[in-house]
């Protein structure tokens, strides 16, 4: 008998799917895994940060405000801004911090709230800014995020996706710095909705405070274009469109009976960068 030569039927080690589709599947499969953990972790952060003790905050704050660059404790800006979240702290914000205020020499138009009541102003804010009313509404904005912990929540959740990108993919990755910007993405709801909720306890406040609420929406409304998300940009920024904030808070003035009244001026130093 003749031998004639036969492809085996099966073969054990070549796959009979796709190896495209089993990597989609195996990627994805990662991913939908990595998020869920992300998510689970989350909802741990948002659980634990109100019952952070007021100790390991302040130290929290410490360790932060230790990698900036701000300016010293003497200089006439933070003096004054100081002297302006003492004045609205005493009598309009019940809240368990000591509210110190870092004028950072940074360009960004940006305020920040970090642990232990810091509040971080960029010098480029300060450059934007008219009145004290503006930079009043700036203040209570940041108290506001401590009002509801979101600068817990957002440094806990920000310190788990470093955390599990570097672990799963290494430092430096490609990959893990993907997957930080598409979990991000799905979290910015989140982050607007604590800006509007923030925008919301500061208008209260500086109505407290002045009694009216004038210059609450300067700032905004004179803020460039260029940090301006446009039409459709807010839905992949941490803040809502200007436009929206505006008209948010008149909304809400309107609501509540607000009037608003001129404003203060600023002290001449006030921005010139020291």
């Amino acid at each position: 008998m003749k031998y004639i030569p036969r492809r085996p039927k099966t073969n054990v080690n070549v796959t009979p799917a796709s190896p495209l589709r089993e990597l989609l599947i195996l990627t994805g499969g990662l991913a939908a895994i990595t998020v869920g953990v992300y998510l689970l972790l989350g909802l741990v952060v948002d659980w634990v940060a109100p019952r952070l003790s007021g100790d390991l905050e302040r130290k929290l704050g410490v360790v932060f405000t230790r990698t900036l660059d701000i300016a010293p404790d003497s200089s006439q800006n933070r003096k004054w801004a100081q002297g302006l979240a003492d004045r609205i702290q005493a009598r309009c914000v019940n809240l368990p911090y000591q509210f110190k205020i870092h004028i950072n020499p940074s360009k960004k138009v940006n305020a920040l709230a970090f642990p232990g009541g810091n509040i971080v102003v960029c010098q480029g804010l300060l450059d934007q800014v008219a009145s004290e009313n503006e930079l009043a509404f700036v203040l209570c904005h940041e108290m506001g995020h401590y009002a509801h912990q979101d600068h817990l929540r957002g440094l806990g959740r920000t310190m788990i996706l470093m955390a599990m990108a570097t672990l799963i993919f290494g430092q430096d990755s490609g990959v893990a710095d993907f997957l930080i910007q598409s979990i991000g993405l799905a979290e910015l709801n989140f982050s607007r909705q604590q800006e509007t909720e923030a925008d919301e306890f500061g208008l209260q406040t500086l109505h407290c405070f002045y009694g009216h609420v004038g210059g609450s929406t300067d700032f905004f409304a004179k803020i460039s274009a260029d940090h301006n998300p446009g039409r459709w940009g807010h839905y992949f920024s941490t803040h809502p469109a200007n436009e929206r904030r505006i008209a948010r808070l008149k909304s809400l003035a309107r609501e509540l009976g607000y009037d608003v009244a001129p404003v203060k001026t600023l002290p001449a130093f006030l921005n010139v960068q020291q």
